[in-house]
């Protein structure tokens, strides 16, 4: 049992000083930095909406379209990564099959495009 617990105090030891480091550069910027918020630091940044209002409010389908946009291109590059490490073991079968693929994404992208959904009005 010993020889079990002196395999995991390396660990131990490393998530404490972890741990440590996290509390010290939270309350050093806590007791360094100014905290005087004022109007234009409280105003929206990037998301388009007022940060403390109801949030029952209902929200642009624009934010929804560009998401799944992103969603799609992402799952994209995740595919992308394991198809291009085994391309030689699968053969021109599996590169076929992406290019389909790509394909059918291609022809999705510039549906959403032509729609006029990545359009910032």
């Amino acid at each position: 049992m010993e020889s079990l617990v002196a395999s995991y105090l390396p660990i131990l030891i490393f998530l404490g000083i972890a741990v440590g480091i996290a509390v010290i550069a939270i309350l050093a910027s806590v007791i360094v930095a100014t905290q005087r918020p004022d109007v234009e630091k409280n105003s929206p940044y990037e998301c388009g909406f007022e940060p403390f209002d109801d949030a029952r409010h209902k929200f642009d389908v624009r934010f929804y379209l560009v998401a799944i946009l992103f969603i799609i291109f992402d799952l994209e590059v995740a595919f992308l990564f394991p198809w291009a490490i085994s391309l030689g073991q699968i053969g021109m079968f599996g590169f076929w099959s992406m290019m389909i693929f790509l394909g059918i994404l291609t022809i999705g992208f510039v549906y959403e495009w032509r729609k006029g959904a990545l359009e910032w009005e």
